[in-house]
């Protein structure tokens, strides 16, 4: 399942989010970040706010 770390840089308003949903992808529209599910966006960052995106992936099963 992939996971995403929402960061937010130091100083700004924010807390660092883990999102988890097995059907989320991640997209970029211009200057914005989309995060969705089957049934539409569910959430948006826009490029100024400084936050990053990490996908964090399963490690495989041996």
């Amino acid at each position: 399942m992939a996971r995403y770390l929402i960061a937010h840089p130091k100083g700004q308003q924010g807390e660092d989010i883990l999102v988890e949903d097995p059907d989320l992808t991640l997209t970029i529209h211009g200057e914005w970040a989309v995060l969705a599910d089957p049934h539409g966006p569910c959430l948006v960052l826009p490029a100024h706010a400084g936050a990053t995106i990490t996908r964090i992936d399963d490690e495989p099963e041996e």
